[in-house]
């Protein structure tokens, strides 16, 4: 029988990478909150590969520290490899990756939740949503508890209907063979959402004491590394290697004879996968010209034997898999420990969200994550803390905070799905944001902590460091704008040193700095500053130096498309209202419910015709309306 379990302000279903960041944001927002998950022992779970960051994840989790998230806290707390990406090319792709020890980034995830003022962690599997009036009021476990709130935030992430793939072998599973959620699926078809059927997968886990690590190239992590949050300075972690080593042509081999029993070529799996982590089959497949693959052998933790096989996710029988394994070099005699799986469960058309991420069926129900049809751990703790900090300001009354492109690539994310939509499971990649240079690594603070500080998830004295930091950089910038550079022997040394041409007549610092070959580094050893500046403020001066001409042609297309995004669409608007509008964008218009034409123009469907209609509707429709209300207060 069900029974009356408490009140909140608000609920999180789900304590997987986005239920995490969504309850600690509304609890650290003085909001009174409850956050439900099936098994406390899966609390921050990595199911796929125990890793963070990378291109455009990177710069996520950045955002996601930026705003006062934890995840960035939480593995420069357990990282056991740091690496940064793509340091050969320019700053807009340098990308961090941290190999994580997968079980101590559980634990000080759940104690960091356990921890937190006005948060309770609870274990009970959720089958209904309470909705009264077209508004989600609570939840209903399957142990009869009935849960109240204010708002209900819903990041269920593969456990929906999850299904389980393996060969000809199929049962019913959440990830890593945990219960899966069938009733809340159920429940939130009979509530009208529209769903989609996605499929991700995982590689084998094997035994390192049986890899032949001669045969692979080895893969060290930064010898003085960076971090992910802005509030660590050091670390003494030790750092693992990873490894790596290639597909042979025995392993195409072996797939090619076994695509028959192959689940993705049988017809068995139903789900869409994700295009940018194909399995091992379907590469195979798909370029067939291609003689070998890279896998990269990649230790789990410091107190386990397991490696991740990356590269290598497969859906194939188990005694194929164990083949495919031990035709790469070094890996002749491995041991498979957990065998790789395919993973089918339900997702949510995301078109049918606000970009605030709450349904526009159901008032106070918010959705974050996998349930929203991306992949990632990024990608879910993004729109975890979103989903959190719009329901906690919802409930206080306060306007929703939404992030817009030029902002960050948590807006490029949420834009995508709640306008575009997605069709396979969806990746944040650094060519989705148009404003990339804007979007960097090493600027997430500056774009948006001071949005986390205005909303109370950055403290007052972190806040005091970033105004101190920024000063900083702007004094160092003018000292270098004042300092006047002469042709001298030093300086000629220098040039030629750095393989720049020697300067003819003098100049300022700035001018010596914007030369490519130049580093700021040099300079500062010929004229040495008088402040303290730690490397990120010396790579912030030196960024914003070289490349200010690109940044300022950036802001000035950005300040254009701002006058679209102030455009608001009345909230009550017909489009079938409008006339001179082809009938598929009516259609697409009506299905996302834009919030401004900023966002309808990114409508797939609508064109820029259609814009220009719309326009001039609006101004009339906003002309009639302001003359009603003029009618109805004269009486």
């Amino acid at each position: 029988m069900p029974f009356d379990a408490g009140h909140y302000d608000v609920i999180v279903i789900g304590a997987g990478h986005a239920g995490c960041e969504s309850a600690l944001a509304t609890a650290r927002m003085g909001c009174n909150t409850l956050l439900l998950t099936i098994n406390l022992d899966m609390v921050a779970f990595m199911p796929c590969n125990p890793s963070i960051g990378g291109p455009a994840k990177g710069h996520v989790v950045r955002e996601i520290d930026a705003l006062g998230g934890e995840m960035g806290r939480n593995i420069d707390k357990t990282f056991i490899q740091m690496r940064m990406l793509n340091t050969g090319k320019g700053p807009a792709v340098h990308a961090l990756r941290a190999q994580a020890d997968k079980v101590l980034y559980q634990q000080a995830m759940k104690e960091t939740v356990e921890s937190t003022p006005n948060l309770t962690l609870r274990q009970g599997m959720v089958e209904e949503l309470l909705v009264e009036d077209g508004k989600c009021v609570g939840v209903e476990t399957k142990s009869g508890a009935r849960y109240t709130a204010k708002a209900v935030v819903l990041t269920t992430g593969t456990y929906l209907r999850g299904k389980i793939i393996i060969g000809e072998l199929m049962y019913e599973s959440g990830p890593n063979n945990q219960q899966p959620s069938v009733k809340l699926s159920e429940n939130l078809r009979k509530l009208g959402f529209e769903m989609v059927r996605f499929k991700t997968g995982t590689p084998p886990r094997i035994n390192k004491q049986f890899i032949d690590f001669s045969k692979t190239e080895i893969q060290p992590g930064d010898e003085n590394p960076k971090f992910f949050s802005y509030e660590t300075k050091s670390s003494d972690n030790e750092q693992l290697p990873c490894w790596l080593t290639y597909t042979s042509e025995e392993t195409h081999r072996i797939i090619n004879e076994n695509l028959h029993r192959a689940p993705m070529f049988s017809g068995v799996i139903e789900g869409t996968g994700p295009r940018y982590c194909p399995s091992i089959e379907d590469k195979i497949v798909r370029f067939a010209d291609k003689p070998k693959h890279q896998i990269f052998l990649e230790p789990e933790g410091k107190h386990t034997a397991e490696y991740y096989v990356q590269g290598l996710s497969t859906s194939m029988p188990e005694d194929v898999q164990l083949q495919m394994i031990r035709s790469v070099p070094g890996l002749e005699k491995a041991e498979m420990m957990r065998t790789g799986y395919a993973i089918e469960y339900d997702a949510v058309v995301p078109t049918q969200l606000w970009p605030t991420l709450e349904t526009k069926l159901v008032e106070n129900l918010y959705t974050a994550g996998q349930i929203n049809g991306t992949s990632g751990y990024e990608e879910a703790s993004a729109q975890g803390i979103m989903a959190g900090i719009n329901a906690a300001r919802k409930i206080q009354g306060k306007p929703p905070v939404i992030l817009d492109r030029s902002q960050g690539y948590i807006g490029v994310l949420i834009d995508d799905l709640v306008t575009k939509g997605t069709m396979e499971p969806y990746r944040l990649l650094t060519s989705r944001a148009e404003y990339r240079l804007l979007l960097r690594h090493d600027n997430a603070d500056i774009r948006l902590t001071p949005i986390g500080y205005e909303i109370g998830l950055i403290t007052e004295e972190r806040y005091a460091a970033f105004q101190r930091k920024m000063e900083l950089v702007e004094q160092e910038m003018e000292r270098l704008r004042a300092t006047k550079v002469k042709p001298d022997e030093a300086v000629q040394a220098m040039l030629a040193e750095a393989g720049s041409a020697p300067l003819v007549n003098g100049c300022d610092a700035i001018t010596l700095l914007r030369r490519p070959e130049v580093a700021y580094a040099q300079v500062e050893k010929l004229f040495p500053s008088p402040y303290e500046l730690d490397e990120e403020m010396k790579e912030q001066v030196e960024i914003q130096i070289k490349y200010a001409g690109y940044i300022e042609k950036q802001l000035l297309h950005v300040e254009k498309l701002q006058k679209m995004e102030k455009k608001m669409i009345p909230a009550d608007i017909d489009y079938q209202d409008v006339q001179g509008i082809a009938s598929e964008a009516k259609q697409r218009l009506e299905k996302v419910r834009p919030i401004s034409i900023g966002q309808a123009s990114r409508i797939s469907g609508v064109t820029p015709a259609d814009i220009s209609i719309l326009l001039v509707y609006i101004e009339h429709y906003n002309r009639v309306t302001a003359a009603k209300q003029e009618e109805i207060r004269n009486g």
